[in-house]
């Protein structure tokens, strides 16, 4: 997977380069920025998906320091850190088109939020705590649920072929959200419940860099990896693929408020009743 993820992003940045010719210079330019934001996610993706690592319990198949959780989170950081950027700039992009105000709002929120989402994954990675993932889990759902919002609103002003682009990404979306709150987040929240159940010691940030770095269980046991195996194969799948595709992302373009009177307001019997006349 990781090498089809990176062989398609090197096709992508080819069909990019052969197609500047034809293209806008601004949107040259905003397309190559999504490759570039791109390559963090992708390669970021590509490397977690050879070393996987079960960060709280410090799991993994490889007793290398590449396959410690402070390195993992790390590498996980910058790649998801580059994921929000590329959908801040094609919702800041979009929404200059179109002339939205709550779109524009939502790209100026969705790395924010992100950041803060990173810094209580890092609190779960260090302390041992699962709060911060659900914490974490939580407003990248809020995030996504927001883009999503963002551009349903926007659609009906767009043109057919951004339209097209727009439902695909919001149905991947909305199916995104839906396992953030109905799985990923009660999961966490469970393992959470259960830590405070059994009394668990949590390490201070400092002790838990330590133990992040060195602390290593190597296992290859499905019961150990399977609550790990759907977020990770679709993760390290389809939100790459997702990523790829906003690099080819049309330049988004506002149809004409003449044309977006056009609304067909006659049933198809009294549409053909008319025309005989």
């Amino acid at each position: 997977m990781a090498a089809l993820n990176v062989a398609a992003w090197m096709l992508a940045g080819r069909a990019l380069g052969r197609s500047r010719e034809n293209m806008a210079g601004d949107h040259f330019s905003a397309r190559r920025l999504q490759l570039i934001l791109s390559a963090g996610y992708v390669f970021g993706c590509a490397f977690r998906s050879i070393v996987p690592v079960f960060d709280v319990p410090r799991l993994g198949l490889f007793d290398s320091w590449l396959s410690s959780a402070l390195v993992g989170r790390s590498v996980a950081t910058v790649a998801e850190l580059c994921f929000a950027c590329q959908w801040a700039l094609i919702t800041r992009e979009t929404a200059r088109a179109t002339g939205s105000t709550f779109s524009s709002s939502v790209a100026k929120i969705v790395v924010p939020l992100i950041v803060i989402a990173e810094v209580f994954s890092w609190y779960s990675v260090l302390t041992t705590s699962n709060f911060g993932h659900v914490i974490e889990e939580s407003l990248w759902g809020i995030s996504a649920a927001l883009v999503v919002a963002s551009m349903v609103l926007i659609r009906p002003r767009c043109t057919a072929v951004s339209r097209n682009v727009l439902a695909a990404w919001c149905l991947a979306g909305v199916g995104y959200v839906a396992y953030i709150f109905l799985v990923d987040v009660p999961m966490y929240w469970e393992r959470w419940v259960a830590q405070e159940a059994g009394n668990a010691s949590y390490l201070t940030l400092t002790q838990g860099a330590l133990d992040a770095l060195h602390r290593r269980v190597v296992t290859y046991r499905l019961e150990d990896w399977r609550s790990e195996i759907l977020w990770m194969s679709m993760y390290f799948s389809v939100a790459v693929w997702i990523s790829i595709s906003l690099i080819y992302a049309p330049a988004p373009k506002s149809m004409p408020p003449a044309e977006r009177m056009r609304v067909p307001v006659r049933l198809p019997g009294i549409a053909r009743a008319s025309a005989g006349r």
